[in-house]
């Protein structure tokens, strides 16, 4: 990220910005005072505090705003990267059916966040976010016997979910890629039969600003929207849904009445 974005004033793209509304937050920089208009929060719409994560480096430096109702986190517009700089990062994992860590990595999810709360003895299911390689697709059909369909922008961009609905939609690793989340989230519900469930995993973010600052998660400039415990209660709220598991780290279950 340019050195000169931080000394200047910006406006950022979205339509979501309070602009004219007086409610604008000054913040020292490094070099001269910057101006960054606040933008609503992205799943509540309610209001939101400045995160700025400093560093040395500038291509470290970045903002995040915090949603003061839901607790929502997400990173400001201006820093998001284009899809060619975020595929060039899915190109660098190399997760496969055949690493057997990855594998139980999967497999923890499966027994904590779904079998214990799913509604129908063999489930239709969407791996939504299936990544390159769809190991969870590949574990829920090999292991279990479930039809599995997949969805990936990247790697499987065929809407094979048109018209369908689940008993079991998985997002593994997925949720902290999202610009837009209700819109995804209301696309999850719309697709969920009645008692069916939509298992989550997204490491939930640290409750102080300092340690999420420090937080090894956001490293990856692909990882854009952060979620606590308080933030799926708003989003299970929102869409009518019930969160039957929540780990209080990394796994959450919401079930459509």
């Amino acid at each position: 990220m340019p050195d000169s974005l931080w000394q200047q004033q910006d406006v950022c793209r979205r339509d979501e910005w309070l602009a004219g509304s007086g409610q604008q937050i000054s913040r020292s920089g490094w070099k001269r005072k910057e101006i960054f208009l606040k933008p609503v929060c992205k799943i509540c719409r309610g209001d939101t505090t400045l995160i700025k994560k400093q560093s040395r480096k500038p291509e470290l430096r970045r903002l995040y705003w915090r949603c003061l109702n839901c607790d929502f986190i997400f990173m400001d517009d201006r820093f998001i990267l284009t899809p060619e700089q975020e595929i060039s990062i899915y190109e660098n994992h190399e997760n496969s059916i055949d690493d057997p860590e990855y594998v139980a990595y999967f497999s923890r999810f499966i027994e904590h966040a779904i079998l214990n709360h799913k509604r129908t003895e063999n489930p239709v299911c969407l791996d939504f976010g299936s990544g390159p390689e769809p190991v969870l697709a590949q574990i829920l059909r090999q292991q279990f016997g479930w039809q599995a369909d997949i969805y990936d922008k990247f790697y499987a961009a065929d809407t094979t979910y048109i018209g369908k609905t689940y008993d079991l939609i998985t997002s593994t690793e997925v949720a902290e890629h999202l610009d837009d989340p209700m819109h995804y989230f209301r696309l999850f519900k719309k697709l969920l039969n009645p008692g069916g469930i939509l298992a989550v995993m997204t490491l939930l973010h640290p409750s102080d600003d300092e340690a999420f600052k420090r937080w090894f998660y956001i490293r990856d400039m692909s990882h854009i929207s952060f979620y606590s415990r308080r933030t799926m209660q708003q989003i299970a709220a929102d869409l009518d849904l019930d969160i039957v598991y929540c780990d209080g780290h990394r796994h959450i279950t919401f079930a459509a009445r």
